[in-house]
């Protein structure tokens, strides 16, 4: 089972290193992927950073993590679902944000279940698995 880190656990684990790793545990990791729109949310942390060392050490990790999970692109396959979810969720009157609709649609999309603690935006996805 191939997973997809959603950007809430990562951040979590900057500030508690071995909460990733009980997370992934059971999953092989392998088969652990990242998604470029949780790419460009970690850069955007980066530089939001206060402190040059704050941005420094965000930085080295952000980077640490690009190199260890290979990201998935948003490509025609992930737009297609993309546009799906985006007119049944609204048609619905249950949006979620912009960057969950893209997380969610490329989990659909490559088959992934996603590793998230935002179970409030991402029940409204019908058919998303999520641990």
């Amino acid at each position: 089972m191939g997973v997809l880190i959603d950007t809430c656990v990562l951040i979590q684990a900057e500030r508690e290193p071995a909460a990733l790793g009980s997370r992934l545990k059971a999953q092989v990791r392998e088969s652990a992927f990242l998604s470029v729109i949780t790419a460009s949310e970690l850069l955007h942390g980066v530089n939001l950073a206060k402190t040059a060392a704050i941005r420094l050490k965000r930085s080295a990790w952000v980077e640490e993590l690009l190199r260890s999970y290979p990201l998935l692109p948003i490509d025609l396959p992930v737009a297609r679902v993309h546009s799906e979810l985006w007119g049944e969720l609204k048609l619905a009157g249950t949006m979620i944000g912009a960057h969950d609709l893209w997380i969610a649609a490329t989990c659909l999309a490559y088959d992934l279940v996603l590793v998230s603690d935002n179970q409030r935006e991402f029940a409204r996805v019908p058919g998303l698995k999520v641990i």
